[in-house]
């Protein structure tokens, strides 16, 4: 006759304790709750918030080293930003229109520029304009500091091309051509921190936008 063998099942073991990340622990501390495992939309959520944080972690660097902006955009010979303003996120709650009209909307705007050598920059912002339109606008620029012999206070020109402005709402910004059209944007900022500052952007004859910005 044939011999006998058990079967040995060894499962889930290790010699080593898994050491989670912290977020593991608010993970299993939520889902514990059996009324949230029975929403989808709560669990996926939380599986896609933890591949970003793995995404961030790893990107990090290669983000602080990318260069989307033209090379010849640069100043030759100047020194380069410091690690934690190689980017700056504009975020505006609300725009000032200087005439009333009933079609306006409330307008939100966000923005991420490139800082490269003196004081250069280039950026992308996409935003809700006046009349309830999602639009964007691409562009270049170039900060002054020190303005008026004030530490703090600080200029921005930027110019670009606005998309968005569509429809019956075409002839509002001038040179309008199938949503497109040419801009030139200044702005006046303070440095409330080394990496924080709140800016004014006028948009010519529509208004004047007010932000926070915040370098990285």
């Amino acid at each position: 006759p044939m011999p006998r063998f058990k079967k040995r099942v060894t499962c889930c073991t290790t010699t080593n304790p898994i050491n989670w990340p912290n977020w593991s622990k608010i993970f299993w501390s939520l889902t514990d709750n059996p009324a949230m495992l029975k929403s989808h939309t709560y669990v996926l959520t939380v599986l896609a918030l933890t591949g970003v944080l793995h995404a961030s972690n790893a990107q990090a660097e290669d983000l602080a080293d990318w260069r989307p902006c033209p090379a010849s955009l640069a100043q030759v010979d100047a020194p380069e930003p410091s690690n934690e303003a190689r980017w700056e996120l504009t975020l505006s709650p609300y725009t000032y229109h200087w005439n009333d009209n009933p079609e306006h909307r409330p307008v939100f705007l966000g923005a991420l520029e490139r800082n490269l050598t003196g004081n250069r920059f280039c950026g992308l912002a996409s935003f809700r304009n006046s009349f309830g339109q999602a639009a964007s606008y691409a562009y270049v620029g170039e900060r002054w500091n020190g303005i008026g012999g004030q530490a703090k206070l600080f200029a921005k020109v930027s110019a670009g091309f606005i998309y968005g402005y569509k429809g019956k709402y075409q002839d509002k910004i001038p040179f309008n051509h199938y949503g497109v059209a040419p801009a030139i944007i200044p702005a006046i900022g303070y440095d409330i921190e080394k990496n924080e500052s709140v800016q004014a952007m006028v948009l010519g004859r529509a208004g004047i936008l007010f932000a926070y910005g915040r370098n990285f």
